[in-house]
């Protein structure tokens, strides 16, 4: 065997290294591995069922304890009781175990504290609709304040895999399909999140997304180039400019490797490359994945092995293979104790980080906890309506006073259609029937209901959202004929592993809505009232027919708990609709997979007879309200180094105030390797009133414009781009040429990757 050195991190307390030095074997891996309290029927994870508890809670801290996994999230507790049980049970550590370190606590928080009674926000898709980093970052920080009130040191979210095929069931819990989206909304909940004390967890480190044909699980057979251009660029942001203190593995293999033991990505760029200096965190089970799933290990000290040689520093959701088994190929000699070391050395490190070298819990815990408070209805009320999008319109919306509306579908009353699969709601509670949902959440139905005092709204369910059953047609059919108008609701059901329409492990070999929904809608239509399609869905489904045939669509990605009243704001025009669309609205399954950041070859053309070009573009979304995009300005050249200065008047030319999402494009003309048609730059989202123009100034670093060249290299080469501004990826309202001049730049660490803006 090698020897193998193990450097500190900058800033290590000597503690640290005090405490490694006193260490028994036992000891140290203790603090790289997490305990779950969970029961056989509480299937949250992966192949749950696979892994039995072998030892109590008792057993498993009786050398101290890296992380507590879930203790709010595995099942509907009282707040206050388990914060109770959790001072506890860290007293106990601090006071009973030789070296008297308290454990680690983890929760989910992709659409916030995933806990009973706890707030609920948007889904990430409705972060990417909404184009807001300010509204992401606050909603981190409250977020952030929850989890720190609970005792809770650690977030599992946010995911920052970029959407390259809407079959996939995790759709619903990513930004966008653009990079730059994903990273700078990414990054900014990654702020607001840590600003409360809390460390963050980029999800999932990386290829995840990219999966043959959408499958969970599935292989990815991404190039390197791939990964380095699309699908790295939002985790590089989020490490080196939102400062994120810890990073998931993904379970992919790409190209035959898996992620969790593979040292070049976890070690050499995250660590080398990037300077990450926090910790990695096993995805649930994914340690043990390497040798029952991967087989790229002949027994789970192996797998241990690989995966700490890569760089996995922390074992979760419990300790199968960082315990015994490793303890084992340690004592064998055929796991070098210096990798435990190094493991060992960053898990306390972060809790150095956190103050739990220094905690002793003597202070009493909450006696009263809101999770779910008026400022985080307000966050998440705001959040919901900036991310509803008007896809079409022919002029019904907004709806008149007075009108008789008729609103049928599976998700017109259902609270659950308003979140996402890491959502509580979700996640854990069909687990618990016998549990309410603990938190207000207003259906679409009874939301337009309030929000159309005076008219008249009645209802009928129509179909469920998954099954064959049309026995509920006539009845939608009649209420839709004795109405001026109908508001058909429809989407998804979120749930896991094949219990939901979208989640996790819930992916799809086609894209039209589930079920007999279109059915559904397609009668409603042959009755010959408006229809307004309201789709609450976690992915962008095939709706080409009713873009053509509605007499308005309007998507909304799981809104979250104030997502029925947005939605209602929209109909009704108290809310003047702003969303912009964060993946392409696809043309079939067969057209997939698509990216608006195809090269010329990747769309439509004269060789082929088969169309891609979907059925709307990235960006897309109307308003109540008009806006202009004109004298866009750039210097006529800029160095391959340096930034570009670019210029838009926008102007509200309609009848009332409304937020636009300005949008600069460009497209490098001639370059070693093929580029994309169109390339986010730049956006930013401003509030005219009427008649209102003002000038935004994007400041644009060169970067953006890298690509990985032939030689591996990142790369910003000399030549002309194309920059537009327009309503999205696919219309060029005012357009210039800039043309970058001097030697081929290779980026490094020290460029900057964000867009400044000014809005004047």
């Amino acid at each position: 065997m090698t020897d193998l050195q193990v450097s500190s991190p900058t800033g290590v307390d000597q503690r640290v290294q005090d405490l490694l030095a006193r260490m028994t074997l036992e000891e140290k891996l203790a603090q790289v591995v997490g305990f779950w309290e969970k029961s056989d029927g509480e299937a949250v994870a992966p192949l749950q069922g696979e892994f039995t508890a072998e030892r109590t809670l008792d057993e498993a801290a009786q050398h101290g304890l890296g992380h507590l996994t879930r203790v709010y999230g595995t099942r509907p507790v009282d707040p206050v009781s388990r914060a109770r049980w959790l001072w506890g049970f860290q007293r106990r550590l601090v006071r009973e175990t030789r070296l008297g370190i308290p454990a680690l606590v983890h929760e989910e928080c992709l659409t916030g504290l995933s806990a009973w009674r706890a707030a609920t926000f948007p889904t990430p898709l409705a972060w990417g609709a909404s184009f807001d980093p300010e509204l992401v970052t606050r909603m981190g920080e409250v977020i952030g304040e929850s989890m720190r009130a609970l005792g809770v040191h650690q977030g599992l979210a946010p995911v920052l895999d970029v959407v390259r095929d809407p079959r996939w069931g995790r759709v619903d819990e990513c930004i966008g399909e653009d990079p730059y989206l994903v990273g700078t909304l990414g990054t900014s909940y990654v702020r607001g999140l840590q600003s409360t004390g809390v460390h963050a967890t980029l999800k999932h480190f990386v290829g995840y997304s990219a999966s043959q044909s959408g499958r969970n699980f599935g292989p990815v057979h991404a190039g390197p180039r791939e990964i380095a251009d699309v699908l790295l660029p939002p985790f590089e942001m989020a490490v080196r400019d939102g400062g994120v203190r810890s990073v998931m593995h993904s379970y992919a293999e790409i190209d035959g490797v898996p992620v969790a033991a593979d040292p070049a990505l976890l070690t050499g760029v995250l660590r080398d490359r990037w300077g990450f200096d926090g910790t990695v965190v096993a995805d649930y089970f994914g340690v043990a994945f390497l040798h029952l799933l991967h087989h790229v290990a002949g027994d789970l000290g192996e797998a241990a092995g690989l995966a700490l040689a890569a760089g996995v520093d922390i074992e979760l959701p419990t300790g199968d293979a960082y315990t015994e088994p490793l303890a084992a190929a340690v004592r064998a000699g055929k796991v070098d104790e210096a990798l435990v070391d190094r493991a060992v050395t960053r898990a306390l490190t972060q809790k150095a980080e956190l103050g739990l070298l220094d905690a002793t819990f003597d202070d009493e815990p909450p006696t009263a906890v809101d999770l779910d408070s008026a400022e985080h209805r307000r966050v998440a009320a705001q959040l919901a309506e900036e991310s509803v999008v008007l896809l079409t319109n022919d002029g019904t919306l907004p709806l008149r006073a007075g009108v008789r509306v008729a609103v049928i579908g599976p998700n017109a009353d259902r609270p659950e259609a308003m979140f996402g699969c890491y959502s509580f709601v979700n996640h854990v509670l069909p687990h618990h029937p016998e549990v309410g949902v603990g938190i207000d959440v207003p259906t679409v139905r009874h939301a337009l209901a309030a929000e159309l005092l005076g008219s008249s709204v009645v209802a009928a369910r129509g179909c469920a959202v998954d099954d064959d059953d049309r026995s509920g047609f006539p009845d939608a059919v009649r209420v839709a004929t004795e109405s001026d108008v109908a508001v058909v609701v429809v989407g998804d059901h979120a749930g896991l592993f094949g219990r939901g329409t979208v989640g996790e492990g819930c992916d799809r070999d086609d894209l039209e809505l589930p079920g007999v929904q279109r059915e559904l809608v397609e009668a409603v239509l042959a009755t010959g009232t408006p229809v307004v399609l309201v789709l609450l869905t976690g992915r962008p489904y095939a709706i080409g027919w009713a873009v053509e045939r509605c007499a308005a669509v309007v998507q909304s990605f799981f809104p979250g708990e104030e997502g029925g009243p947005a939605i209602a704001g929209v109909l009704s025009g108290r809310v003047n609709p702003s969303g912009r669309l964060p993946v392409s609205l696809p043309r079939s399954a067969g057209a997939q997979p698509f990216s608006y950041l195809h090269p010329a070859l990747g769309g439509d053309g004269d060789v082929t007879n088969l169309a891609s070009r979907p059925v709307l573009p990235f960006g897309h979304g109307l308003s109540y309200t008009s806006f202009t995009h004109t004298d866009l300005t750039v210097e006529p050249t800029a160095t391959t180094d340096g930034p570009l200065v670019v210029t838009v008047r926008v102007t509200n030319t309609g009848e009332r105030g409304g937020d636009d999402v300005v949008q600069l494009y460009g497209r490098d003309l001639v370059a070693s390797v093929t580029r994309p048609v169109a390339q986010l730059l730049g956006y930013q989202r401003v509030h005219l009133e009427r008649g209102q123009t003002a000038v935004v100034e994007l400041v644009v670093p060169a970067t953006r414009l890298s690509f990985t060249n032939r030689a591996g290299e990142r790369v910003v080469e000399p030549g002309d781009v194309d920059l537009w501004v327009g309503p999205s990826c696919a219309e060029r309202e005012t357009q210039a040429r800039v043309t970058l001049t001097g030697d081929v730049h290779r980026i490094t660490a020290d460029d900057p990757r964000w867009t400044a803006t000014v809005v004047r």
